[in-house]
């Protein structure tokens, strides 16, 4: 038998390089397509529900007749006078910073709350002056997330139906401040003894903070808790750049002038 010789390889051109072979794709890249993919088909439904829920909520050019309803049930004038920046200072900066600037929805926002529906969390922060007013009016019995989107629709609307000095009025009027007391003027006399116009900062940014847990910040029933939540208003004013922080610690030094029941009123 002749010789066996093995076949001739095929050589390498000079000068190049030996290909490597290609590096199977890392796990963080795999998960990192599929949450695009699962984050697409999120907004895609959201849009879709989005879409038939404008078309199936109310114009929002009903929300002031609403707002005079509420008033009118719970014994106040509607409107009430004009918001002094005492309380609007200190609701925006606690409530909603951006409201003069966002369309009546803070899109990060919602898209945090949307995914921490669909991902079983917690968050549900982040709803506009809007949005809150919207609840107040339209949903203020239901709860979920089929409300929340409804929500979110009507604050668009609200917020292409009313300027922002009307939609702050609005929310004034109508918002609860513990104690029995409903709309700004009433909780101003109520816990005062004057009318809101001549709110000092202190007590503007006392009642801005227990309109988001008037039961739990209620000054009266649980003064340690409505000076927490105080102190935070106040410091989110100073985050914001309406009070300096020499101004902030004259605010919470400052007395907060509750009166007595047999004094409440204007």
């Amino acid at each position: 038998m002749g010789n066996t010789r093995p076949l001739p390889q095929p050589e390498t051109a000079r000068g190049e390089r030996q290909r490597k072979p290609p590096r199977p794709r890392s796990r963080a890249r795999r998960y990192l397509k599929r949450g695009g993919i699962t984050l697409g088909v999120l907004i895609v439904i959201l849009a879709a529900a989005v879409g038939f829920l404008w078309v199936a909520t109310p114009s929002a050019g009903d929300a002031t007749q609403l707002a005079k309803a509420q008033a009118q049930q719970h014994g106040i004038a509607y409107p009430g006078p004009p918001v002094p920046a005492n309380f609007a200072r200190p609701l925006i900066a606690t409530e909603d910073k951006r409201f003069y600037s966002e369309p009546g929805v803070d899109v990060l926002a919602v898209g945090r709350v949307v995914w921490s529906d669909v991902s079983g969390g917690s968050d549900q922060g982040g709803a506009t002056l809007e949005q809150q007013l919207a609840k107040l009016l339209y949903t203020p019995a239901q709860t979920g997330f089929d409300a929340e989107l409804k929500q979110v629709v009507l604050a668009f609307k609200i917020n292409s139906s009313y300027s922002k000095k009307q939609i702050l009025a609005m929310y004034a009027e109508v918002a609860y401040y513990g104690h029995g007391y409903y709309g700004l003027q009433q909780a101003s006399c109520g816990y005062f003894g004057h009318p809101a116009a001549d709110l000092t900062v202190t007590q503007g940014a006392m009642l801005a903070g227990v309109v988001n847990a008037p039961s739990l910040d209620d000054p009266i029933a649980d003064p340690v808790n409505a000076r927490q939540r105080l102190e935070h208003v106040i410091a989110r004013m100073v985050a914001v750049g309406d009070l300096t922080t020499t101004q902030a610690n004259a605010a919470l030094s400052a007395p907060l002038g509750i009166v007595p029941r047999d004094q409440a009123g204007c």
